[in-house]
């Protein structure tokens, strides 16, 4: 039973610290001025790292919800399927795979076809709709790791 717990932990801890160091060490280091060429590569290097980040959060949803549910049967014999943290990683991931699959998806097609972003009018309806699916992606991933954190806690308290 240590061992799921230990499985349930380690998931969000890897989720969670993957989103923190994200949003607040690469994506800020790449944006940084003067480190990189151009605004153009840091967005490619932070984009790919999301869309690796967005893997790793399906498998670690996947391993915590299965963990979680055998954690309740062994250890509780709860037959309730669902606890909280159970629908909370649920959103997580229904949110991570919305961005993964749909803004994710729209913003590297809209920067193949106009190639590097910046470049284009701020007026212009792609780069419009870009900004507009960058902005979302922030929202779903500040939402997904404010998700994560009661998630946390309330595992944490799970084993009070």
């Amino acid at each position: 039973m240590s061992f799921l717990r230990f499985l349930m932990l380690l998931s969000l801890v890897v989720w969670l610290g993957g989103l923190i160091f994200l949003a607040f060490v690469e994506a800020p280091t790449a944006f940084s001025p003067g480190l990189l060429p151009t605004r153009h590569m840091a967005g490619s290097i932070v984009g790919r790292s999301l869309d690796l980040l967005h893997y790793v959060a399906i498998v670690c949803g996947i391993v915590f919800l299965v963990a979680s549910m055998v954690y309740n049967r062994m250890a509780r014999g709860d037959a309730r399927p669902l606890a909280a943290r159970h629908l909370l990683i649920m959103l997580m991931l229904l949110l991570t795979l919305i961005s993964q699959f749909e803004i994710s998806t729209k913003m590297h097609a809209i920067r193949t076809e106009v190639g590097v972003i910046d470049s284009v009018p701020l007026d212009n309806p792609l780069r419009r709709e870009f900004d507009r699916l960058h902005m979302w992606s922030e929202k779903f991933e500040e939402a997904v790791l404010l998700l994560g954190l009661v998630a946390l806690y309330a595992t944490a308290q799970a084993f009070g």
